[in-house]
């Protein structure tokens, strides 16, 4: 459908609030014809009170029904976020310009004198639901954008974070913060420090430092002439059974068979 199109996306509810309905009748019934659904109310309180209950698409609204006026109930409309975003057509038989001003200072989408021809108040209807339509759309499509941009950054926040981590704790093998600590060096807490590590790398902290503590006990151990007490507490273990136990169900077999079997190893032929 196009954005000025003046058919009405679907079958609209309009409430008018008039304390003169019987004038009216020739309008409701081109409303009712063109599809529309009516609801009345006959005074400008009760008309916001059915407005805020009914929720209404768009609003009919004479100016001046006895003691409160129209720009009464459209105020208290406009200045309640649920109902805010209804247009509001104000009918009324004053062409005072002034008046006119102040309806849509209000927040009227809209002023049409009477007598009108109803022809006139359906085609005025349509373009504003069609318009209330489209900002409808709009505000939905400006919050998923904003959705998806939080989201954004708040994924991109958690791989900062994530980063961070790793490479304090790849800082020092030996001395990894405990949990609570290390949130706190990344400028985070425990909980969200939880979250975003595993969601960004897909494994817990614990699980990124005990990987990172014995590859780096690998290379200590095929590189070094370090002993497996020394290469224990060099990775952070406490001591070389923990060490040991955890290095042989990480790769199948013990640091001295691992050590062993790289030493048994030939060595590359040199190139003449």
């Amino acid at each position: 459908m196009s954005y000025w199109s003046t058919t009405p996306p679907r079958r609209a509810h309009i409430l008018v609030i008039d304390d003169n309905i019987e004038e009216l009748q020739l309008l409701l019934g081109a409303l009712r014809g063109a599809g529309h659904r009516i609801s009345l109310a006959f005074d400008a309180l009760q008309g916001y009170r059915r407005v805020t209950a009914l929720q209404p698409d768009l609003v009919l609204l004479d100016v001046r029904m006895g003691t409160t006026d129209g720009f009464t109930t459209c105020r208290l409309l406009k200045a309640d976020s649920a109902t805010a975003r209804i247009p509001v057509i104000f009918l009324t038989s004053s062409s005072a310009v002034d008046e006119r001003i102040t309806g849509l200072r209000e927040g009227a989408v809209d002023y049409i004198l009477k007598p009108f021809d109803p022809a006139e108040v359906l085609a005025r209807v349509a373009v504003h639901l069609a318009l209330a339509s489209s900002s409808t759309h709009a505000q939905q499509c400006m919050a998923q954008a904003e959705s998806v941009l939080e989201n954004a950054r708040a994924d991109n926040a958690d791989r900062v974070i994530a980063q961070a981590t790793e490479r304090l704790v790849l800082s020092d093998l030996a001395n990894v913060p405990a949990l609570p600590e290390l949130a706190a060096r990344v400028g985070t807490h425990e909980k969200r420090l939880t979250r975003a590590f595993r969601e960004q790398t897909g494994r817990t902290v614990y699980e990124f430092v005990r990987e990172m503590r014995l590859a780096e006990a690998q290379r200590l151990l095929s590189s070094s002439a370090l002993n497996m007490e020394e290469v224990a507490h060099a990775v952070g273990f406490s001591g070389a059974a923990n060490f040991s136990t955890a290095f042989r169900e990480r790769f199948g077999l013990t640091p001295s068979s691992y050590r062993n079997a790289r030493a048994a190893r030939p060595m590359p032929a040199q190139s003449a």
